[in-house]
């Protein structure tokens, strides 16, 4: 299991095998053979004007810089083609390979221009359009390799350091999502954004 930033573990149980899927993986990198799951989930945000926490401004348009943008989109986006990059060769030699990119809400364009809605609501221009281009890459992977199972996961807005941990749910809850379309099936969906409940809009 790869990420793109410091992860936390799922705590094992009959629901949730990933911790032998991941033994497997390891086994059979050391042999030369292939890995089947990339979990990529590198993801910062332009830092908010001080303080952090709740109530804290978030860099908007009138205000983010080129600079900005491209120190973000350096970890979101270039960070996960270069981690996935990288593992294409074990990916393809796996029998069944699975990659889950961890995107956004805020990268559904639908979400972000329907009025009244938290999404619409958010004033960040960086982070957004970030989490949009990793759903692109997510689509244009799994199209040019369609055995491959390809998909972009929303957490939901889960407490951790990048929102101050003023998310309205745990870390586990947030993964939920993520360890579901790790599991998916050699004729799953690939291509796809989902969260919790589902199919999300682009």
């Amino acid at each position: 299991m790869l990420s793109g930033h410091r992860s936390r573990s799922v705590p094992a149980s009959p629901a949730y095998p990933l911790h032998q899927k991941r033994k497997q993986d390891r086994d059979r990198v050391g042999r030369g053979l292939g890995c089947g799951l990339a979990v990529v989930g590198a993801g910062v945000g332009v830092p908010p004007v001080p303080p952090v926490g709740p109530g804290a401004a978030v860099v908007g348009a009138a205000d983010v810089t080129a600079a900005m943008m491209r120190e973000i989109f350096e970890t979101n986006v270039f960070g996960l083609v270069r981690v996935t990059h990288a593992f294409l060769p074990l990916l393809l030699r796996s029998a069944a390979p699975v990659v889950v990119n961890v995107s956004s809400g805020l990268a559904s364009l639908a979400r972000v221009t329907a009025p009244g809605t938290p999404a619409y609501a958010y004033p960040g221009v960086a982070y957004p359009a970030s989490k949009a281009a990793v759903n692109m890459v997510t689509v244009q992977y799994a199209k040019a390799f369609p055995g491959m199972r390809i998909n972009a996961v929303e957490p939901g807005y889960t407490a951790t350091d990048l929102n101050g941990n003023t998310g309205t749910q745990t870390v586990e809850e947030g993964a939920e999502i993520i360890v579901r379309m790790a599991r998916v099936a050699p004729d799953g969906p690939t291509g796809g954004f989902f969260d919790a409940a589902g199919p999300l809009p682009w």
